[in-house]
């Protein structure tokens, strides 16, 4: 039943957008709702990580928090400009690269900080 009621609202949300005047505009402001919701939430997250962890990242080094804050403003910025970058295969795979190289470089530093 569950299946049924979730493709009922896929269908009458694409309904929406096929047959009401500028359902395209619509569905552009939604998925930038979504958009931003999703960024604010990586916000709250970097905010909460720091408010939890914030003796054990006034103990890294200033290099590390560096480093840690440069990956999450990375993240941030691959997201924003994913539509552009992804619009070529050599962009693709520069967010691809990029995206890795901030997650590990987050995972870095949060498994040093847990271990001192």
């Amino acid at each position: 039943m569950a299946v049924a009621r979730n493709i009922l609202i896929i269908a009458v949300l694409a309904a929406g957008v096929a047959f009401l005047p500028n359902g395209g505009n619509f569905a552009d402001a939604v998925l930038t709702a979504i958009t931003m919701a999703f960024l604010a939430g990586i916000a709250w997250t970097v905010y909460r990580i720091e408010y939890q962890f914030r003796t054990s990242m006034l103990a890294l080094p200033e290099s590390r928090r560096v480093v840690l804050y440069s990956s999450f403003g990375l993240v941030v910025l691959l997201i924003a400009g994913a539509s552009k970058m992804w619009s070529t295969g050599l962009g693709t795979m520069a967010w691809l690269l990029l995206m890795a190289s901030a997650l590990v470089g987050v995972w870095l530093i949060f498994s040093e900080a847990r271990s001192s």
